[in-house]
């Protein structure tokens, strides 16, 4: 197959991969201020003895779901073409 027949297609699958790898930045995104927020909602209910173990598991929730995204951002995936 000649080179420049291949090209439109590695143009496209470079246009894929940039796609997702805007995706997967909204995503990382998302987890940390989801982590955040559910750290913060566990400490309340913890610290306000509401709910005290619900608070304690929400809590420790939020923290493994900071250090997964935090993995995550170190160690992402490779969206590259090739």
């Amino acid at each position: 197959m000649p080179a420049y027949l291949l090209s439109p297609l590695a143009d496209f699958a470079n246009l894929i991969a940039g796609y997702f790898v805007e995706i997967w930045d909204f995503l990382i995104f998302i987890g940390g201020v989801s982590a955040a927020i559910v750290v913060l909602a566990g400490a309340i209910l913890w610290f306000t003895e509401v709910n005290s173990k619900r608070g304690k598991g929400l809590v420790m929730s939020g923290v493994l779901l900071a250090i997964i995204v935090q993995y995550f951002v170190i160690y992402p995936p490779v969206f590259g073409v090739g």
